[in-house]
């Protein structure tokens, strides 16, 4: 179930070629996802509503969920499962406020520059469906933009057979304070929040986690300057635990199998050091497999990214971490906490026995939306940053203007641009 890969005595610097690179499918999604988004720019609802029925079976009058029937979702939930939405949301809240950077002001030589974080005007959440519900996705990403002071966030939600998004899906929205919901999704919800339709207003930033298609038409809206993305691909959900013979093996295998639960596309990998603990958590990832409520989805991701990898010792385990830079990087062995020096490209970093990435995924705080597909090795976890733009203020005293005059004139005559040099001479002129 668990393809073994030996890299015992392979130099760190040839562990990239050595190591599979996990596959997602091919080209045929791309040109897929290019079709959906050119058919929802040109036809706007229309086409929403064809994909609509055509990947989620349903044919939709009003696009748009009617506000109450947020707070009636909320309402309906049973006592526990709302005060446990209500605590992940505290937790989230609480975390993202303490990430806010207060407005800055830095003075040097008579130049004053003032900076701040600008919320944009309108955010768009995608949330998944289909083989699952994510109530905790909703908080994960509209919760950061409301602490970031976004007007509107709205949240695009594939419907069920009802025509409306789970109503757990519902009552998460209202806890988060969305503002609007529409009961769409797929690569037709990503163009819809990209180019506008006659029902739903453009956004200006699109987050949120999805399939494959998902995470591609992202990338091609974000490649035509229409709407900004966050650099992380936030696609199918990866896993990889790095364990010992200190942790149990049922407790490696079942952080393995919590990821690839997820379903397709997705990746699970163990690391270790030592045959007898590939052996162990193996057998237990089959046994615990046969009888987990969600085995097709499993085992779709284990037979196509399903990995126990058998390494030197923990500094070339943590480098095959970082050649894989995953979604969720579980160190379950003994000295946790000291490698996490060695870790340099993951989404989130789950440390020792008490620390399953699951925590992560629900109340920890930090955003579940993180980077896949290796994206961790340049881009970072959905934050408030993500729905803010950095502005700033430049004013100068005569004193400051004098300093830096000559050095602007000799800067732009360098370039060949004039003007610049004139803005500069024609002010000293004056005074």
């Amino acid at each position: 179930m668990l393809k073994r890969l030996d890299v015992r005595g392979v130099p760190l610097d040839g562990l990239r070629s050595a190591l599979p690179e996990p596959s997602a499918g091919g080209d045929e999604p791309v040109a897929a996802v290019r079709e959906i988004l050119a058919r929802v720019e040109a036809e706007g609802d229309a086409a929403v509503r064809a994909y609509t029925e055509r990947f989620d079976g349903v044919r939709l009058d009003e696009l748009r969920v009617p506000p109450g029937e947020l707070a009636a979702a909320l309402a309906a939930q049973d006592p526990a499962t709302r005060e446990a939405l209500e605590a992940a949301a505290a937790s989230i809240v609480e975390f993202q406020r303490s990430t806010v950077v207060p407005p800055h002001t830095h003075t040097a030589g008579g130049v004053t520059v003032r900076s701040w974080r600008q919320p944009v005007q309108r955010a768009g959440c995608y949330v998944p469906g289909g083989r699952a519900v994510y109530p905790s996705t909703v908080l994960m990403t509209a919760i950061p933009a409301k602490v970031a002071g976004v007007p509107e966030v709205v949240l695009c939600v594939p419907p069920d057979r009802s025509g409306r998004p789970p109503a757990i899906t519902l009552a998460a929205a209202a806890v988060a304070g969305v503002d609007e919901v529409y009961a769409i999704g797929g690569a037709q919800a990503i163009g819809a929040l990209a180019f506008g339709t006659e029902s739903i207003r453009a956004v200006d930033v699109i987050v949120g986690p999805g399939n494959v298609y998902v995470a591609l038409a992202k990338r091609e809206v974000a490649g035509r300057g229409l709407v900004a993305i966050p650099s992380a691909f936030a696609g199918p959900s990866e896993v990889v635990v790095v364990a010992d013979e200190t942790v149990p093996a049922d407790f490696a295998a079942i952080d393995v199998i919590v990821q690839a639960e997820h379903g397709p596309d997705g990746m699970a990998w163990l690391v270790c050091w030592s045959d007898s603990v590939a052996d162990a958590v193996s057998a237990a990832v089959e046994r615990l497999v046969e009888s987990a409520p969600r085995r097709a989805e499993i085992l779709s991701t284990l037979d196509l990214n399903g990995y126990a990898v058998v390494c030197d010792g923990p500094a070339q385990a943590m480098e095959v971490a970082n050649v894989i830079a995953p979604e969720h990087l579980e160190l379950l062995c003994d000295a946790a906490v000291a490698e996490v020096g060695r870790v340099r490209n993951a989404g989130a970093i789950f440390l020792g026995l008490h620390a399953p990435a699951s925590v992560g995924d629900y109340a920890a705080g930090p955003s579940h939306t993180l980077p896949t597909d290796g994206s961790a090795r340049f881009s970072s976890v959905l934050s408030v940053d993500d729905f803010t733009k950095h502005m700033h203020t430049v004013e100068l005293t005569p004193a400051g203007f004098d300093r830096l005059a000559p050095h602007v004139v000799a800067l732009a005559r360098a370039e060949g641009f004039d003007a610049h040099a004139t803005s500069i001479t024609l002010r000293q002129a004056a005074r």
